[in-house]
């Protein structure tokens, strides 16, 4: 991955996990993943520090675009001992692109952008040439290390990698890769230890334990436990899967690598939600609406972050929070009763914390946080919980409990 930006820490590297997960989807062995900045010299040591691990596929991101730090195309060129040429064609493409793009900033010199972007169209010769998502084109260099490069921005690089993956000299490059598949399976409410714990047994009582590649990863709260396998060896996952089942079926919410946003997004169809939020200032909202197509079952949230907030907006007792303090479960029940009566829904959640560094007492510490899912045809389910890490911590956390505590309302699990 090139980049001073990614190199320094300024932008967070993107690209590299999304490579490593498409290359483990593919079969792929994934051997190293680099950063280096904008500096051809440093580009051309990691290129050869890698051609000299005898590696089959070596793909690079960023780079690629038309001004003096985009040479990333310039050194792979020299790398694979091609001549870098001019494609008429794309040099066609990119102007089209580039025009259509100048129309909309009237009084920009045009032909100055053009020709910044002519360098774009300089690729090294016999590369296969991937049409760009935005104004850089990828291309794909044959040879012992095969070469893919691939621009910098996700948006532009992920529908690139499917076309870059497609050709023949990519193909060629992994086709002798072992068929894998992987299963993806997602817990919540269970500490990593507890799940470690569970895996050491599972090594001396799952048949064909060794053959089965697990690897375990902290998400949001939740516990996401990726197995990767050769079809051969389906049972041995079959047999850990229901050890996991027996367990931990209370914690296990997918087996099918499902997300929560995916199954409540699923769940709340021909339902209207709303949402009223105090510590998370609409993060859950937020959450709720990510989905393309929420806008059928979300109605609408409040945030009330203020005790009057809560008593305008949602009808909460001022004389309940004075009893029972802002963060309280009483308090809680009557947040999600007012959405439900504020937006006409017939599901709510209404969350109400302490999320820190201050405002914290003996009784309620930083990191208590009260959740209350109200559903027009049930009882609402409360719950109180302490959440730990900073302040940013808690109020993701926060949305992620409460992602669970609406799937356990919804599915009659509460």
């Amino acid at each position: 991955m090139t980049g001073t930006e990614v190199l320094t820490g300024r932008v967070a590297d993107r690209n590299g996990p999304y490579l490593a997960d498409r290359l483990l989807e593919l079969g792929v062995e994934l051997s190293h993943i680099t950063l280096c900045g904008d500096r051809p010299a440093d580009i051309e040591a990691q290129l050869r520090f890698l051609a000299d691990q005898d590696l089959d596929l070596i793909i690079t991101s960023g780079g690629l675009g038309p001004t003096a730090d985009d040479m990333t195309v310039e050194v792979v060129a020299r790398f694979c001992g091609r001549e870098l040429v001019l494609d008429p064609g794309l040099e066609a493409t990119i102007g089209d692109i580039v025009t259509r793009l100048m129309a909309r900033f009237p009084g920009v010199d045009a032909e100055a952008v053009l020709a910044a972007n002519r360098k774009q169209a300089l690729i090294p010769a016999g590369a296969v040439i991937l049409d760009p998502v935005g104004t850089a084109p990828g291309v794909v260099v044959e040879g012992h290390p095969t070469v893919v490069v691939l621009p910098g921005p996700p948006r532009e690089l992920q529908p690139m990698w499917q076309a870059a993956v497609a050709t023949d000299a990519v193909q060629a490059a992994i086709a002798g890769r072992t068929q894998y598949r992987q299963e993806t399976v997602r817990m919540f409410g269970l500490p990593e230890s507890g799940l470690a714990e569970t895996l050491r047994d599972a090594e001396g009582t799952v048949p064909g334990f060794d053959r089965l590649e697990i690897t375990t990863c902290l998400r949001r709260g939740e516990l996401e436990i990726v197995t990767r396998f050769e079809p051969q060896d389906e049972a041995a996952y079959t047999a850990l899967l229901e050890a996991l089942r027996d367990r931990h079926a209370r914690e296990i919410f997918s087996t099918d690598g499902a997300l929560i946003d995916d199954q409540i997004a699923e769940l709340l169809r021909g339902r209207r939600i709303a949402t009223a939020e105090s510590c998370t200032a609409g993060l859950l909202a937020a959450r709720l609406t990510e989905r393309p197509g929420s806008s059928a079952y979300v109605a609408g949230g409040v945030v009330a972050y203020a005790n009057a907030a809560k008593t305008d907006l949602l009808g909460v007792d001022a004389t309940l929070i004075d009893a029972h303090g802002a963060v309280s479960e009483p308090v809680a029940e009557a947040m999600a009763r007012g959405a439900l009566s504020r937006f006409g829904a017939d599901t709510a959640i209404a969350i109400t914390g302490v999320a820190g560094p201050g405002g914290g007492t003996e009784g309620k510490p930083v990191g208590t946080v009260c959740f209350s899912v109200a559903l027009a045809d049930g009882e609402p389910v409360t719950r109180t919980t302490t959440l730990p890490g900073n302040r940013s911590d808690v109020r993701e956390r926060s949305t992620t409990v409460a992602m669970h505590l609406l799937r356990r309302a919804l599915t009659g699990h509460g």
